[in-house]
């Protein structure tokens, strides 16, 4: 899987753009932001939700200088863009992307789960906040992740912390997926690496097509005392339910 080379000027004109959400509290805590999208994705997580962004190019795609108009009229009523996917490092455009937004005066998001690590570190410096995907022990990634691609996800992982950019880390949990013991083991080695803020997220089942995973199941290990315990090695620990 190559780490891809910057873009030249004329090539960088066109992110790949296969959803746009106007407005979200969610997608960068404490933001007013709006969502992009992006196309393409290398990975083919069984639990992903967004399985129609994963082609290179999409049935229905969006035009990025229309959308950068549009941004540019919502000055004032937003805070920031976050650029989501997909796996927006997949595009050596992206960096363009990010250097138009910080141009229209808005900060600059970035939700990823690390497969190009080299590219991430030049899009930090143009970074706000990152929210950062674990998928499983780096050891295990081929499980979930359907390729062994923890050693690039453990590179970007260091990348991160050693930039200083605000970043939470989160871990989708399904009980088929991910057993109570890797998730500990897992919370223990963020935390030995400097993670300061970890969130686990309840698999949700729409969007998934895997239809033997959206048989409802819950991760009944996720009680009280569970989450007291990987609470205690974070400054910040959340549970997203489902």
């Amino acid at each position: 899987m190559p780490d891809g080379s910057e873009c030249g000027a004329e090539a960088c004109t066109e992110l790949k753009v296969g959803g746009f959400v106007p407005l979200s509290t969610a997608d960068w805590p404490g933001r007013l932001a709006t969502v992009v999208f992006c196309q393409g994705c290398p990975w083919r997580c069984s639990y992903c939700h967004n399985p129609h962004l994963q082609p290179a190019r999409g049935e229905a795609m969006l035009d990025w200088h229309s959308i950068a108009a549009r941004l540019a009229r919502r000055r004032g009523l937003i805070d920031a863009v976050v650029f989501s996917g997909g796996e927006p490092t997949a595009q050596a455009t992206l960096r363009h992307a990010m250097l138009e937004v910080r141009g229209m005066g808005f900060g600059v998001g970035l939700h990823t789960a690390g497969m190009y690590p080299r590219r991430l570190r030049r899009l930090l410096p143009l970074t706000g906040w990152v929210g950062f995907d674990v998928k499983t022990l780096f050891s295990e990634y081929k499980a979930v992740a359907g390729v062994a691609g923890g050693a690039r996800a453990l590179e970007s992982v260091h990348a991160i912390l050693e930039s200083g950019v605000d970043c939470e880390f989160r871990t989708t949990v399904h009980p088929d997926l991910i057993e109570a013991r890797t998730l500990r083991i897992l919370a223990a080695t963020l935390a030995r690496l400097g993670v300061k803020r970890y969130v686990l997220q309840e698999f949700r089942a729409q969007g998934c097509p895997d239809s033997s995973l959206r048989a409802p199941r819950s991760a009944g290990y996720l009680d009280e005392d569970f989450c007291l315990d990987l609470a205690r090695l974070f400054e910040s620990f959340e549970v997203r339910r489902a």
